[in-house]
């Protein structure tokens, strides 16, 4: 496993390896701790997720897919910014380490602020910088940077409109009618169909191919309808045994679902008057001179939102641990990518378009990216969760669902697209359903300023962070 570090064809090869390695390391921590929570932040601000137990969910999803679907074969430049055919060996190995240097300590200062900005524009930012100090601007792939640009645009825009128009059904289907719990029972199967459905896409889109299963529409479209089927007829049992819960509840809590009285009022509760008052009694105040409680609407939609709310939490739980999943086994590649390139170009003294990326450094990357998730990843989790806009379980799961559906889209017709901006976007569009007076503008500036910067800031950086090696191994 080690033998690499004995054999190298560059000068001061295993110092250059162990280098390359640790600021590998240092590139897949920035990850966990910056883009990790973009799945795990929707689940914790909402509450569907204690901090500890999104940690724990997301280090096992992510280590997971970095291990099992991540890619084994990496183009030697990320995104083919450049040719690099053209450049010498050391003269690139060197450029490779400063990339990662560079977008691991643009990740880190992001995440101190708590701004989510997208990884994969970090390490294209700082390989576009090496590209123009080792060959110039003309080395460069003008047309990626412009679809990056777009990208800018496009991501957070249709990811918020998807969520918009997913959490306004959810809204006028569910939460606002005057049975949201009977209303929730009756739409849960075609919401599982819809959720496992985009998320098995996502899967053979964005993970299979990396085992080289690259299925066309047909065959991606059969797997995914499949998996949802079968989702959603697991979920038949599922509410079964949620209806005999609520139900067993409602009586302890002491409510009673009654036929709908004229004035609108669709329920009455039980006066105990000689039963002492449990901890958790719902029963309201009683009106003056009357035996009925006041308000009784709104405390009997306080009883059935409570548990529609911890429904929609456990769908978000496992559409964050399908996305996480989905996270390793793509988004690892931006710091192992150049980490097996340093690699392999040290050991062969070549430069191959193709670096094939061993088992051992898909886990290295793993381990980096769970523990910057369990110690820097609140940072940017208090941002999406709770910074842009108040979620709730139902809330967060229209934004991971709409983030989701919206990868899978751009993914089949070829868009530029970010994970970070979309899933942004969505949350932004679920605030936006509510109204602007929901958003936080001031963390929306901030946000969308440090999207802009994270090219130039990563090119910037990584022609320092050259240089400066440059200087040192000649």
């Amino acid at each position: 496993m080690f033998a690499f570090l004995f054999e190298t064809a560059l000068p001061n090869g295993q110092i250059l390896l162990a280098l390359g390695l640790f600021f590998g390391l240092y590139m897949a921590w920035s990850i966990g701790a910056n883009d990790v929570a973009n799945a795990m932040g929707t689940s914790v601000g909402s509450g569907g997720l204690t901090l500890k137990q999104a940690v724990i969910i997301a280090g096992i999803m992510e280590f997971a897919g970095a291990v099992l679907l991540g890619s084994h074969v990496s183009d030697t430049v990320r995104g083919k910014m450049f040719d690099a055919s053209l450049v010498e060996p050391l003269a690139l190995v060197l450029g490779f380490m400063a990339a990662l240097l560079a977008s691991a300590a643009w990740l880190q200062i992001a995440t101190w602020f708590g701004w989510p900005v997208s990884t994969t524009h970090t390490i294209v930012g700082a390989v576009v910088g090496i590209g123009i100090v080792i060959g110039g601007p003309g080395a460069i792939n003008w047309g990626k940077i412009g679809e990056i640009v777009l990208s800018w645009g496009t991501s957070p825009v249709v990811g918020g409109l998807i969520s918009f128009t997913l959490f306004k059904i959810i809204q006028s289907q569910i939460i606002n009618n005057k049975h949201p719990l009977r209303q929730t029972y009756r739409f849960i199967p075609f919401i599982v169909f819809f959720m496992i459905f985009v998320l098995a896409l996502v899967l053979v889109w964005k993970g299979l191919k990396n085992l080289g299963l690259n299925l066309d529409l047909g065959p991606a479209l059969a797997v995914a309808v499949l998996a949802g089927t079968g989702a959603a007829l697991l979920s038949l049992l599922w509410v079964r045994h949620l209806r005999l819960r609520h139900e067993r509840e409602r009586i302890e809590h002491n409510v009673e679902i009654t036929d709908d009285y004229p004035e609108g009022i669709p329920f009455v509760r039980k006066e105990e008057r000689s039963a002492p008052e449990p901890k958790q009694e719902l029963r309201p105040a009683l009106a003056p001179g009357s035996a009925l409680p006041t308000r009784r609407w709104e405390y009997r939609r306080e009883f059935e939102f409570d548990r529609l709310e911890r429904v929609f939490a456990t769908l978000l739980v496992i559409s964050a641990a399908f996305l996480a999943f989905a996270h390793g086994a793509n988004d690892t590649a931006n710091a192992i990518g150049p980490l097996a390139a340093i690699v392999a170009i040290i050991r062969e003294g070549t430069v191959a378009a193709k670096a094939t990326v061993p088992i051992w450094l898909l886990m290295l990357g793993g381990v980096g990216i769970v523990v910057g998730l369990a110690t820097w990843g609140y940072r940017v989790i208090e941002t999406i969760g709770r910074k842009i806009t108040a979620l709730t379980p139902s809330r967060g799961f229209a934004a991971n669902l709409g983030a989701a559906t919206t990868i899978v889209i751009a993914s089949r017709l070829g868009f530029p697209i970010s994970t970070t901006h979309t899933l942004v976007g969505a949350v932004l569009g679920i605030g936006l359903a509510r109204g602007i007076d929901h958003i936080n503008l001031r963390m929306l500036r901030d946000i969308v300023i440090s999207w802009i910067i994270t090219v130039p800031v990563g090119a910037i950086l990584a022609a320092v962070f050259y240089y400066t090696l440059r200087a040192v191994f000649g």
